[in-house]
């Protein structure tokens, strides 16, 4: 059923920049549709639903113009820079407003989170400059308008981007914003002893400047088509300089705002447990104060994605329910409580796991799986392929995500935009072939079917996962085609509290993959991926890409794998301004990942959260996280 995602109007100005612009800057990467509207176009709906999708209705931006898509771009009509309305407390916020995420918060600093639970918590505090709809359209956040050529944000060169910001807007302890937020935010996340988690967005800016306190200046190293990629959305959420100033390097664990975060969004954090619960109440200086509905939210965390679906659909006890990875039937059967819709849409993320290309078993200098060691026998590609041949995906859609209902089978890792995807990989399974080409590299079975490497080594992994019913029975599945082949599979799940925290100190966090085999659900950030796809670059330093003891593991690179041509395509595609060549790179280095089964792409889920039937709002966005727009949650 079609998901509808009419918006209501609002007087917030947003200018949106237009579809000609960013095929000159390079947004369109997948040719997305891009042009001014009032209100955001509506993503493709899911291909099966057991009941009607909940209807998402975000706050539209305002266009100043819509141009008809063949004609010549050229600036807004309203092109002056928008200034913050002024906090207004005419109409109070009252009631609660609950939220409940199986995979609790444990850190609120956008720049050293581990997962999306803690993108999700930072985002009702913090504010990215623009943020990115599933279209690819992009409307201004903290900016005052979308830089563009026409304007003179985007430098025809395209080696810089200039944000004019919003005037009269203030953090949350009264303090004013200003460009010299923007310009402290890429200092610290620079840092190298920052240990940032979003560095990776951030690589190719050379400096950022204040030029004025309403004015912010980019310049990349190199020329770039993603100028939209750093200060947008998820990433690109601004910290205070007069809080964090003295919090860059090392000390950067040691900040207030890790569990006390303040920003320019609508709330401000009044209490937080990790691992538990998130209260905020309203930031009295926020510039939409008067739109607000509620005067305290709550996160709460814990649990499992099937009770998290029953306290929306059943009970009623919480307003919206995030992420229900929950097998298709058991998700059905408890939405026939009634007292929710499913909110669904494309781009959740891709499904995957990943071989560990270190040697855990091995202690470096007090850490295990440190660089430089290798894997007694994943560094070898022919056991990859066979592990990799021996997974029965179509399988685990089928039976797992309903076929469609909640995800899809997929041969690639780079899922969104749709345009990004490879034509050029598949999805075998075949086990026959899998031991064939174990036979083949001088694997051989013993007495008990398991086989050992040519030096004589037993071959078992050990496959390890966040706690979710739906993971180990992805997990049973694969181990069953794994043994099969003759490699001996121990499965281990851990709490998601733990495996998605940022403790560098707690051997089971994912970034420390003291296992085997890792599996979890990644997504895009960006139309121009770089985040996304960073997790596989190595580059000239990996003391700062590789997840290692010495960047308290906060280097994307967790698998520890290395690959030439993908670091030198990687490299190229920062600096490609042409659209369609920036695309065939992006597919480029899909397929150099998928070939070399450095990762394994298992399911194209869906977003699929859960709403109690009398709140509007929710909007899931690929681009953003489902929090982007809380201030305009309602009841009612």
């Amino acid at each position: 059923m079609r998901q509808d995602r009419r918006a209501s109007r609002t007087d917030l100005h947003r200018s949106v920049v237009t579809r000609r612009e960013l095929l000159r800057v390079g947004l369109t990467l997948a040719a997305l549709p891009l042009f001014a509207a009032c209100a955001p176009a509506a993503p493709a709906a899911p291909t099966a639903a057991p009941a009607k999708p909940a209807e998402t209705k975000p706050a539209a931006p305002a266009a100043t113009s819509a141009p008809a898509a063949a004609a010549p771009a050229k600036p807004a009509e309203a092109a002056t820079p928008a200034a913050a309305a002024p906090a207004s407390t005419s109409s109070k916020p009252t009631g609660t407003l609950k939220l409940l995420f199986w995979q609790a918060p444990t850190i609120l600093n956008p720049h050293l989170s581990s997962g999306t639970k803690d993108y999700l918590a930072a985002r009702c505090c913090t504010e990215p400059l623009i943020t990115v709809d599933a279209e690819g359209k992009i409307s201004p956040v903290l900016a005052a308008e979308v830089p563009s050529q026409q304007n003179g944000g985007v430098a025809a060169d395209g080696k810089s981007v200039t944000y004019k910001l919003k005037s009269g807007v203030k953090w949350a302890d009264g303090q004013a914003f200003s460009a010299e937020d923007v310009a402290f935010t890429f200092e610290y996340v620079s840092n190298k002893e920052s240990s940032a988690t979003t560095a990776g967005t951030y690589q190719n800016i050379d400096k950022v400047e204040a030029i004025d306190p309403g004015t912010v200046k980019i310049t990349f190293k190199e020329p770039t088509g993603g100028w939209f990629v750093p200060f947008a959305g998820t990433n690109g959420q601004i910290i205070p300089k007069h809080i964090m100033k003295d919090f860059v390097g090392a000390k950067s664990r040691e900040a207030p705002i890790n569990t006390k975060l303040i920003g320019t969004g609508p709330y401000v954090v009044d209490d937080f447990k990790p691992g538990d619960l998130v209260v905020y109440k309203p930031n009295p200086h926020y510039r939409d104060l008067s739109k607000m509905a509620f005067d305290r939210l709550e996160i709460k965390g814990g649990g499992d994605a099937v009770s998290a679906a029953r306290a929306v659909f059943q009970t009623g006890e919480f307003d919206y329910s995030w992420n229900l990875q929950v097998e298709a039937t058991v998700l059905q059967d408890i939405m026939n409580g009634g007292k929710g819709d499913l909110v669904s849409a494309p781009g959740s993320g891709t499904e995957q796991f990943f071989y560990n290309f270190a040697d855990n078993t091995k202690e470096v200098n007090g850490e295990t799986g440190a660089p430089g060691t290798k894997h007694p026998f994943l560094t070898d590609i022919k056991v990859r392929e066979a592990m990799t041949l021996a997974v029965d995906r179509a399988t685990i859609v089928k039976q797992l995500y309903g076929d469609g209902l909640l995800g899809n089978l997929s041969p690639n890792i780079l899922t969104t935009p749709t345009g990004l995807q490879s034509k050029n990989t598949t999805a075998e399974f075949n086990i026959e072939k899998a031991s064939k080409v174990l036979d083949d590299a001088g694997y051989k079975r013993g007495g008990d079917g398991i086989r050992v490497t040519p030096s004589g080594l037993r071959m078992k992994v050990v496959f390890v996962t966040s706690i979710n019913s739906l993971r180990q029975k992805e997990q049973a599945i694969i181990k069953d085609g794994w043994q099969k082949i003759g490699i001996e599979t121990e499965l281990k799940s851990v709490d998601q509290s733990v495996f998605f925290s940022s403790d560098p100190s707690n051997p089971d966090i994912y970034a420390r993959f003291s296992a085997d085999v890792l599996m979890f659900s990644s997504s895009s950030d960006s139309p121009f991926p770089v985040q996304y796809m960073n997790r596989f670059y190595t580059g000239p330093d990996p003391s700062t890409t590789w997840s290692q003891k010495s960047n308290n593991y906060a280097g994307r690179n967790f698998l520890k794998w290395k690959n030439e041509e993908y670091d030198k395509t990687f490299e190229q595609v920062l600096a490609e301004v042409n659209v369609e060549k920036a695309t065939q790179l992006w597919m480029q280095l899909n397929d150099i990942v998928v070939k070399d089964f450095a990762a394994v792409p298992l399911v194209d889920r869906l977003f699929a959260d859960g709403k109690t039937k009398s709140l509007t709002g929710p909007a899931p966005r690929t681009f953003d996280i489902v929090t982007w727009n809380i201030g305009e949650w309602k009841k009612g």
